[in-house]
């Protein structure tokens, strides 16, 4: 039978995050696992983990704004932006004032280039792909919001700095740019991701230490926190109906909905049936499970 449900992963340095979902493959005999929102190999922190037909609900997490704690070195880049690039370009190393001018310019809503060695797509390739094979992929900036920078500490050339942000948003490039805008350069030491929307890394399990099914969440406890999502309780007589994607009617419902959006239909004992909106009365199906 097919594991159903969803988990918070603490990503540790030095593995993908597809690698870092093998110990969950093997605990739980499925194949069928997926994350939303990808950390760089050298980065930590929190991956939404989703299995088996749960995989069909990336697209909720995925938009979800995140938050990073992260070390940027000033007065030396790499060609990655990160610790493991080679360096590419020195430069002095900015004052604090310089930076905190910096931080300013790079606060709201701003167009930001993601870097050449990214997954982004440029002409049908990874722009990394181009960038290792010796090429210069053409990455187009791309509107992003950050929401806030938090400057916890300044030990030259070191600054530590907690980054609220949008979807698509890469810190390796907030560093370029704050480099640059403070007279130098700059790139990423480390990089932790602390939060993905409503849901935090101090929840989250490291990959040996998952253990199967107890470290799985169930969708009520993990989708409820998202804004704007109702949860109905279908008929044990309706769930036929609503697996097969028939027509919904209030009826179906224990208690049918008193507003629109988006709702999770649950069964009598729990299990996530489909989502599905609603407007003005009228229901269509967003995911059948």
């Amino acid at each position: 039978m097919t594991t159903d449900g969803l988990t918070l992963l603490d990503k540790p340095p030095g593995v993908t995050s597809f690698s870092a979902l093998k110990p969950l493959k093997s605990r739980l005999a499925t194949r069928r696992i997926g994350h939303a929102g990808t950390l760089d190999k050298f980065a930590t922190g929190l991956l939404v983990v989703l299995i088996g037909r749960y995989t069909r609900l990336a697209d909720l997490f995925s938009g979800l704004d995140k938050c990073y704690r992260a070390t940027i070195t000033f007065g030396r880049s790499t060609d990655t932006l990160d610790p493991e690039g080679q360096t590419v370009e020195e430069g002095p190393v900015p004052g604090l004032e310089a930076i905190r001018s910096a931080v300013k310019e790079l606060t709201g809503t701003i167009d930001q280039k993601p870097p050449v060695y990214s997954a982004v797509h440029v002409n049908g390739k990874r722009a990394y792909r181009i960038a290792r094979a010796g090429g210069e992929p053409k990455v187009v900036p791309r509107r992003i919001t950050v929401h806030r920078i938090d400057i916890l500490s300044y030990r030259s050339p070191e600054l530590e700095v907690i980054v609220d942000c949008s979807k698509g948003t890469y810190i390796r490039a907030l560093a370029r740019d704050l480099g640059k805008l403070a007279g130098s350069c700059a790139y990423v030491q480390s990089l932790r991701r602390t939060r993905i929307g409503p849901y935090t890394v101090s929840e989250a399990v490291l990959p040996e230490s998952f253990s199967g099914k107890e470290n799985l969440l169930g969708s009520r406890e993990l989708l409820s926190r998202l804004d704007g999502i109702g949860v109905c309780t279908v008929r044990d007589e309706s769930v036929a109906g609503v697996q097969n994607g028939q027509t919904l009617q209030d009826c179906f419902f224990t208690a049918a909905p008193n507003k629109d959006g988006l709702h999770q239909l649950l069964s009598s004992t729990g299990c996530l049936l489909a989502l599905v909106t609603r407007d003005h009365g009228q229901y269509r199906y967003k995911v059948v499970l």
